[in-house]
């Protein structure tokens, strides 16, 4: 089958389209991307041994109709991934999100309806769609996003379940990704805490950090969707998480593999916002999830790093 993926080149992205150019169902694969993140290591990516001939790369944007039309020729999946992005709760760039992450997927899932080739559609979205709160959220709560990033994602979702009559249309709610990737984001709190503790020995936590996020490994992120091509997962909604961890608590980890870390507090005095997301999500019916120890990911991570920084007395 001949694949579509949008941000190809991006965290997860870069992974799936790796893990796509191995499985022998996938006859090709179109990566599209406008680049945005500066990031390239998709294109030297060259210790993965792919085929080469199986990845076409397209420089492009989701609202270049004229383009998205062309690229879709003769494809049967496609993986929705190019959003502009941010941290669950930032609250910037309104405009830029709504064009990138609304109109751009009404784009795409127009362009999907007038081509009426492709068999499935696989659109990535965020958690950051309910919003926040102290409650356990699952696929059953109403979606409240509190900041212009959540609302731009709840808008793409709108387009892509219409296409839920036509074809089947699948929509992954992702919690936060943390792990080793080509292609790192380090915006990322676990990934960056990773970095800080490992370079600088310091890492900061902003308000009192007694705040819950949920997370999901990059590689399980990545199995899940490529299980997707073949697994008959009905037209829905599915969250895709794996656990909920208070700051304070991923702090202790972190610390098991760093003794000597510090950290300091910026605004302690704040209760930043939260959200807790069930891991026994709906999704578990048609995909598990492989279990895996966090300190054991944490310390492979940390082993990914190229070298230790040098702790220098006064």
């Amino acid at each position: 089958m001949n694949v579509l993926v949008t941000g190809g080149a991006g965290y997860v992205g870069t992974e799936l389209v790796v893990k796509l150019a191995k499985n022998p169902q996938v006859t090709s694969i179109v990566v599209y991307d406008n680049l945005s993140r500066e990031n390239y290591n998709l294109f030297i990516n060259s210790a993965q041994h792919i085929s080469q001939d199986k990845i076409k790369f397209e420089f492009g944007d989701l609202l270049d109709t004229r383009k998205i039309k062309k690229v879709l020729s003769g494809i049967d999946v496609v993986y929705h991934l190019a959003a502009r992005v941010s941290t669950p709760f930032a609250n910037v760039d309104s405009h830029l999100f709504e064009q990138v992450n609304h109109w751009g997927t009404a784009e795409l899932v127009y362009a999907v309806e007038e081509i009426k080739t492709v068999k499935k559609f696989i659109y990535v979205s965020s958690c950051s769609v309910y919003g926040s709160g102290k409650e356990l959220i699952d696929e059953n709560s109403i979606a409240n996003p509190k900041t212009i990033y959540g609302i731009s994602k709840m808008r793409g979702e709108e387009h892509v379940t219409r296409l839920g009559s036509k074809m089947n249309a699948v929509i992954i709610r992702l919690g936060n990704v943390y792990g080793y990737s080509s292609s790192m984001r380090f915006d990322a709190v676990i990934n960056k805490f990773m970095f800080e503790s490992h370079y600088k020995n310091r890492i900061s936590i902003h308000g009192n950090g007694r705040q819950s996020r949920s997370f999901i490994h990059v590689d399980k992120a990545v199995d899940t969707l490529e299980a997707l091509l073949s697994k008959e997962v009905p037209s829905d909604v599915y969250n895709l998480t794996e656990r909920n961890l208070e700051i304070y608590d991923l702090i202790d980890e972190v610390k098991d593999l760093y003794p000597s870390l510090e950290f300091i507090f910026i605004n302690q005095h704040l209760e930043l916002r939260e959200q807790k997301i069930n891991p026994e999500t709906r999704l578990l019916k048609y995909i598990p999830l492989k279990q895996t120890d966090f300190k054991a990911e944490l310390a492979a991570f940390r082993d990914r790093f190229t070298f230790q920084a040098s702790k220098v007395t006064a």
